[in-house]
């Protein structure tokens, strides 16, 4: 699904000897300073690093050499013995682990620093790489977990293959075309027919709105946001300037017609999603500007657009199960994602490390599954996990959404014509119910109820087999060979069922997961060996697979709904040439699954997944690590957070992704290497069959790394407008042009007319868009020519501020016009949106420290 977890991060520092502290503590955590710091990045001339954590003593109290115990979360391996000989680190579970000081640790005095060195299994690329969530547990105090509030990741200027220096974006940017403003098409995403008429519509408060009975709830809406946008509310006293919302039959469910004029607006449609993609078009013409602030009139310049989506899928997965998103964050997405006409939001709702729905039949899941603190046994809560830290009040390890909470998301989401997919997780990926239902069985086990606690338990507690996940943990996976785990399913379906009938919201599917379960689970549970006795088609583990999902289908068939998952759910194990293989399962397509397919991975094997899987008469949507995952870091440099073990995504790569021929723009590996085309001899393409069954594109923010509303805004944001603009707009000329010289004209050309659309329409909209958005603004290139700074940015129209004091630029610094000239020193570019909010900093000169 997502993650090769050889450069994920999230840490737990866990230090531990036999001295013992006497209970009562005298040292105060709070004044431990820690810096990461990283020493050698070629440790020993192989691929790996040498990392250091240098712990300081800023209070008046000795920290002993031992009696106490860090924890932290990373996604990394790292060497047991310290390199410095003062202490030992260990995995715990999943991405917590422990350093325990040995005797080379000494104590440490008020004001004394020392070192712990260790080696890390692979190059540290970004901050990303830094532990999290450091936190200390004295031996005496172990059910207490004491946070590191002063925790610093040092600066790093890494010099490793594929790195993006400013020079590089000043020389990538140099060719995007700076188109005027008035130039630039006004709809956005980028109509199937768009034509800009003379006049200009006068949008005041004396307007009329006029609906078809079957568009009263757009209509609604559409007057209700011209509230917030106008000065005085609306009147409707005018009887000549009016919009129109007009019901036409032979319309596709989804097109629409807009018409603006002088005289009035009128949207056409078929339907009420139509009338609203119309009425989104229409808000889209008005000026970015006008919502700065309240305005008495405004003017909506004149078009004819006939519009329909390429396809009818459009969705945003949002992982809220790794760290959570407050139901404020979740609506403000759905207004964004209304905006630019995406469709459906794919909650993933549980995981390993969090249950975030609230069921009323299994009140455990989120009393026990839906917080996280400083535990080793989860018998009332998860552990620290991503870098939530020690304290099960923080607010992104817990947290889940009440009844009311989810209700008012199915609310909102359908008044703005998207689906809510909830996802459900298993078998693998299953931690936080597992542990859930374990805390319900021991509740009514003590209770004496011994057949009631048994009802929902998810492991055969006399189950032996060892096994760990791509995430490390070993116990995360349930066992798919107990009655129970299918009453499990069919309540918790039951349960999602009526929250979305009494919200009044359509409920389709309900997708079961289906990814990453390991090897060697279930190999040694006597569920499964039961069960293989009893069933003769139950030959090995691997048969267990087709098992559970044929079960969960029919629960899910009996409720009327249709069963989504992630590839593996869809798939066969078998060999080829004696090695393990995946077809896919022909038992399945007949039931018209969906699959969501995330690996292409570049020379990973399975480019051509999707395809396979579509050809073989599965639907399946689009959701390709290579191309449409949020949680990418934009491009290789240690100041730009994200993973990247799938990609580096920049928003070029969701720009120019091609749905039905992805090989063709495949041009670079995670390192920056050139993918040869021979990569791809032997692959199969997409049939005309197969592309009946791409139902649509989907980009995806796993959580991870995502601890705050504002980094998950970053992380989308502007790459969702990429995304609309391939699932919205029509297979641009660029992408099935096969001249390749012709083709990249087209490209180039319409990649400056993407760009400048957003530098000067989107980008300010989402500055003042409900409060406004922190979209990543990207960090400016540079270049030093003839002793001149020239500098520009991946999005014409925003404002690039510089320094020459060695201070960073802040909306107040002089603004760049032209080549600056530069005699030494520091000097230092940044950009800057409408409201003064500024990106990372672009670093020339003298002692640079550019990564």
């Amino acid at each position: 699904m997502r993650k090769i977890f050889t450069t994920m991060l999230v840490v737990a520092f866990f230090m531990s000897t036999a001295f013992t502290l006497h209970h009562d503590i005298k040292f105060n955590v709070a004044d431990l300073r820690i810096t990461w710091q990283v020493v050698d990045n070629n440790y020993q001339n192989k691929n790996q690093a040498l990392t250091a954590l240098i712990i300081t003593n800023s209070g008046h109290e000795v920290l002993p050499a031992g009696g106490w115990k860090f924890y932290f979360n990373s996604g990394r391996g790292f060497a047991e013995h310290a390199v410095s000989n003062n202490a030992k680190i260990n995995q715990v579970n999943g991405d917590l682990y422990s350093i325990t000081p040995t005797d080379g640790f000494k104590e440490l005095k008020p004001g004394a620093s020392t070192r712990i060195e260790y080696v890390n299994d692979d190059p540290v690329v970004n901050a990303t790489d830094a532990p999290e969530g450091i936190y200390l547990v004295w031996d005496a105090q172990p059910e207490k977990g004491y946070s590191i509030t002063s925790f610093t990741v040092e600066p790093y200027k890494p010099t490793y293959q594929g790195l993006i220096t400013p020079e590089i974006v000043f020389d990538r940017n140099k060719n995007i075309a700076d188109i005027p403003a008035d130039q630039l098409p006004k709809v956005f995403p980028t109509p199937a027919s768009y034509q800009e008429t003379s006049g200009a519509f006068t949008l005041d408060d004396k307007v009329s709105i006029i609906a078809d009975k079957n568009f009263t709830k757009e209509a609604a809406q559409l007057k209700s946001d011209l509230n917030q946008l106008l000065t005085g509310p609306i009147v409707g006293t005018s009887k000549t300037t009016t919009i129109s919302l007009t019901k036409v039959d032979g319309l596709a469910p989804e097109a629409y017609e807009l018409k603006v004029s002088p005289q009035g607006i009128t949207i056409n449609a078929s339907s009420g999603a139509g009338a609203f993609y119309g009425v989104q078009s229409l808000r889209s013409l008005i000026p970015a500007a006008a919502f700065a602030k309240k305005q008495k009139s405004v003017q909506i310049p004149g078009v004819d657009v006939k519009d329909a989506p390429r396809f009818g899928y459009r969705a945003v997965m949002l992982d809220v199960a790794r760290n959570f998103q407050p139901k404020k964050q979740v609506l403000k997405l759905l207004e964004a994602m209304s905006l630019y006409k995406l469709n459906a939001l794919h909650l993933h709702l549980t995981d390993d490390e969090g249950w975030r729905l609230e069921l009323p039949s299994l009140p455990e899941l989120t009393t026990v599954g839906s917080k996280r603190g400083h535990t080793l046994d989860s018998k009332h809560f998860l552990p620290a996990s991503h870098g939530s830290g020690p304290d099960v009040n923080n607010t992104v390890g817990t947290g889940f959404y009440s009844r009311a909470d989810y209700l008012e998301i199915l609310r909102f989401a359908t008044d703005r014509h998207i689906a809510v997919i909830p996802e459900i997780e298993t078998p693998g990926h299953a931690r936080a119910p597992i542990k859930a239902m374990d805390a319900r069985y021991d509740r009514l086990l003590a209770e004496g109820k011994k057949a009631e606690a048994e009802k929902y338990l998810l492991r055969d507690l006399n189950d032996k087999s060892e096994y760990r996940s791509v995430q490390y943990w070993n116990d995360n996976v349930i066992d798919v060979s107990l009655p129970s785990t299918y009453n499990f399913v069919e309540t918790v379906v039951s349960d999602i069922a009526a929250l979305y009938k009494e919200a009044g919201a359509p409920l389709q599917t309900i997708h079961f997961g289906g990814d990453e379960v390991p090897a060697h689970v279930w190999e040694k549970s006597p569920a499964y060996l039961a069960l293989k006795a009893s069933r003769p088609e139950i030959q090995s583990t691997n048969d267990l697979w087709y098992y559970f999902y044929g079960r969960v289908n029919d629960i899910l068939k009996a409720k009327g709904l249709r069963l989504s998952g992630w590839e593996e759910m869809a798939l066969r194990k078998t060999t080829l040439d004696g090695h393990p293989t995946y077809v896919p399962n022909p038992d399945f397509t007949k039931e018209h699954l969906q699959a969501d397919v995330w690996n292409n991975v570049l020379g990973g094997g399975q480019e051509d997944l999707a395809y396979r899987l579509a050809n073989a008469g599965y639907k399946v949507v689009l959701t390709c690590v290579t191309n449409l995952y949020f949680d990418m870091a934009n491009y290789k440099s240690f100041d730009e957070p994200g993973y990247y073990w799938g990609a580096f995504l920049g928003i070029d790569k969701f720009y120019s992704f091609v749905p039905f021929d992805y090989f063709k723009n495949a041009d670079v590996d995670r390192n920056g290497n050139p993918i040869p085309q021979s990569l791809f001899i032997g692959k199969q393409r997409l049939t005309d069959y197969g592309k009946e069954n791409i139902v649509g594109l989907q980009g995806a923010l796993w959580a991870e790394t995502v601890k705050s509303t504002e980094r998950m805004d970053y992380m989308i944001f502007p790459r969702l407008l990429a995304l609309a603009e391939r699932a919205w707009a029509p297979d641009p000329q660029w992408a099935t042009e096969k001249d390749p010289v012709k083709a990249k004209q087209e490209y180039e050309a319409a990649w400056s007319g993407f760009l400048n659309v957003l530098g000067k329409r989107e980008l300010p909209r989402l500055s003042y868009y409900e409060g406004g958005y922190y979209y990543r603004i990207p960090k400016p290139g540079i270049s030093l020519q003839d002793g001149k700074y020239l500098s520009n940015v991946d999005y014409p129209g925003l404002t690039i501020r510089y320094t020459t004091n060695g201070k960073d630029p802040d909306d107040k610094s002089k603004v760049y016009t032209g080549p600056v000239n530069y005699s030494g020193g520091v000097i230092k570019f940044r950009a800057f949106d409408v409201k003064g909010r500024g990106g990372n900093v672009a670093e020339g000169g003298n002692n640079s420290l550019n990564p």
